[in-house]
């Protein structure tokens, strides 16, 4: 019987929450936020090697309580353990909204190449000294009313300033949800997460971007979803499931 390769790097999907919960998230299907990411999820496990291991990390408490920062310590917990079980292999994280914060929180972790964040929560003057020597890509709707794209352009640059690679990737009409124009949303963050582990060439404006210098403003690091992706494609999906 063939033995499975050991994970040569992996990926930590860390869903949604609310600024304040301290009970356990939902089971299951009942946990919306996580329902969420399955697709992605799917989506990375079959576009992506079999050594590339993609893995949910599960939250304690559903939502982030202030200082407490429990989605925080869950995705540290996640990579210390990955840490021990498969070594020193480089991790993508990837999340949405609440997650997205916890994600780029945890950047500093020995572990961590790139952070990818969907819809993030990026509060105005959020820690971004962790993200020094790493590659960020935020992907924002135009349309998202939970978390505001104009607080992930801010933190894409300053956290260009801090010494990371960083890139904010525009939906035009995109909600927080990520349901309108939803196959673009899933074949970007795939395209993106494949391009962080050196899985594919990222795409090349996001690539540009990257390799901005530190000075450069947030808007010279924004590129537009449609400039990624060819014209009549999936970009003008309709909506998409959850």
């Amino acid at each position: 019987m063939t033995q499975p390769r050991p994970p040569a790097a992996a990926v930590l999907v860390l869903h949604g929450g609310r600024e304040t919960g301290l009970t356990a998230p939902r089971p299951g299907p009942l946990n919306l936020p996580g329902v969420r990411m399955r697709p992605f999820a799917r989506g990375l496990r079959g576009a992506l090697p079999g050594d590339v291991l993609v893995r949910a990390v599960r939250y304690g408490h559903r939502g982030w309580n202030g200082d407490r920062a429990d989605p925080l310590h869950d995705a540290v917990r996640a990579l210390d353990e990955l840490r021990r079980t498969a070594g020193e292999v480089p991790v993508v994280l990837l999340g949405h909204s609440m997650g997205g914060r916890a994600a780029l929180a945890a950047a500093g972790h020995l572990l961590v190449r790139g952070v990818v964040g969907l819809a993030p929560w990026c509060p105005r003057g959020e820690p971004v000294a962790q993200l020094a020597g790493r590659d960020v890509v935020l992907v924002h709707g135009t349309r998202d009313r939970v978390t505001n794209p104009a607080d992930s352009r801010a933190l894409t640059e300053r956290a260009r300033k801090e010494g990371a690679r960083t890139c904010l990737v525009t939906v035009e009409g995109g909600d927080h949800a990520m349901l309108r124009r939803a196959p673009a949303w899933h074949r970007l963050t795939t395209a993106l997460v494949a391009g962080l582990l050196d899985r594919a060439p990222l795409p090349g404006p996001v690539a540009e971007a990257l390799r901005l210098p530190p000075g450069a403003t947030g808007d010279e690091g924004a590129v537009d979803l449609d400039r990624l992706l060819p014209p009549g494609s999936y970009a003008s999906g309709g909506t998409g499931g959850a």
